[in-house]
This record gives C-alpha cells, sequence and structure tokens, in this order.
C-alpha cells in the first residue's frame, strides 16, 4: 500500500516512524510519503488559506495549492480522503474497507476547512473520528494510517486480530501476565489452569460483560 499524507505540518508525523509503522514500513507492507500543502502554493509569501466568502471568522485553505498538491501524488488507483468533523465516523469496518486500496491520500484540513471545490473536484470521501473538533485533520490522519497499516497481512499476527476489540463486535477481554499477584490482586485462577475450554468460555463472558457495560450500542 502507499500512503500519500498531505499537510501543512510534515513534523507532527513523526510518530509513523515507530513501532509496528516502522515494522510495517520496514517490510516493504507500506510507503509513507509526507506532501508540505505549502510547496504548492504560487504565493509568494507560499500563503495557503484566506478569508471565506460571505464573511465569517476564521480562515480557510485555498483550492490552488492543495489542488497542484494532490494532482502531485495522484494516480489512476488513488482513494482521496478529506478528514473532516463533517465525515461519516470512523470505525474498524471502515478501516478493514480501506485496506482494500492500493493507494490512499490523506487530505489534513486547517483553520476552518479547506475550499468546497476541491471536495467536489477531488475528494472521494470524507471521514471524522469522532464528534468533536481538533485543530487540524493531521491527528485524525495518523488514527487512520495506524489503525489500516496494523491490518495488512504481515504487520501483526492473524491471531492477535482475531481477538482484538471490534473483531466481533465485543469489546477485548481483560488480559493479565507477570507477576501473579500484584500490590495484593491475583490473576484469575481459570487462566493458570491450562484448560483452554474454560480459558475461551471466560474470556467470551468477560468480553460480553465489559461491552454491555461500556459499549451496550455494540450489542444492537
Amino acid at each position: 500500500m502507499r500512503l500519500d499524507i498531505l499537510t501543512l505540518f510534515p513534523e507532527m508525523f513523526a510518530p509513523l516512524k515507530e513501532s509496528i509503522i516502522k515494522r510495517a514500513t520496514d517490510k516493504n507492507l507500506v510507503t509513507i510519503n509526507i506532501v508540505q500543502i505549502r510547496d504548492f502554493s504560487l504565493d509568494p509569501h507560499k500563503k495557503t488559506d484566506d478569508i471565506p466568502y460571505g464573511g465569517g471568522a476564521g480562515m480557510v485553505m485555498t483550492p490552488q495549492p492543495l489542488y497542484d498538491a494532490i494532482q502531485s501524488v495522484k494516480t489512476p488507483e488513488s482513494h482521496i480522503i478529506y478528514l473532516s468533523p463533517r465525515g461519516s465516523v470512523f470505525n474498524q469496518k471502515k478501516a478493514y474497507s480501506l485496506c482494500n486500496y492500493n493507494h490512499l491520500i490523506l487530505i489534513c484540513g486547517h483553520y476552518e476547512g479547506i475550499d468546497e471545490r476541491i471536495i467536489e473536484l477531488c475528494v472521494d470521501e470524507e471521514i471524522s473520528i469522532g464528534d468533536y473538533v481538533l485543530t487540524g485533520g493531521e491527528l485524525p490522519a495518523m488514527v487512520l494510517a495506524d489503525t489500516i497499516i496494523r491490518l495488512l497481512d504481515g504487520a501483526i499476527t492473524k491471531e492477535s486480530l482475531k481477538e482484538e476489540s471490534f473483531s466481533n463486535n465485543l469489546l477485548e477481554y481483560p488480559q493479565y501476565t507477570r507477576p501473579k499477584n500484584f500490590m495484593g490482586l491475583e490473576v484469575p485462577e481459570v487462566l493458570l489452569s491450562g484448560h483452554h475450554a474454560n480459558i475461551e468460555k471466560w474470556r467470551k463472558e468477560k468480553s460480553l460483560k465489559i461491552t454491555k457495560n461500556n459499549r451496550p450500542d455494540l450489542l444492537n
């Protein structure tokens, strides 16, 4: 997979060079390219925003730099996503579907957003990571990148993906490791029993209970 991220703040993407994402990159499972939108501005001062028509607070990202930045990386296989509070809410199902694309372009907006004509001309879908507003699209872009890349074949084990939260519309069961006793709290005996059927039953029961308490909407 190729992932192009268009942003005004490339330095924010340093975390994508760490942990599982770095290993996936080293294995050539994904190529991540960070594109500075400002480099495409024709303004002498590399300006990328202007006041909105019709008035209102804040500034709007102008179409020319963003359009040219998109065209510089766009291919016939590209799927272009604008990270926006007004987009459909991102979830694990959507992450799996995005894994089917060979090339994703993520647009990070700023200020009051981007000129609507870019959305009409270029964007395939708008995605939000939740019902709140951030200062820009960089953090949402990193969330999408992390979520998608870890699902790529070879990034992590298939067993890990099978049993984690949202894999069966349930939240994950509790996890324990050494020591057996910590601050007076013991690891549940069933996990020490070696009885795989009982362990699986316990985990399913705990997953169901946690989901009922924390996210009952998932059970609908």
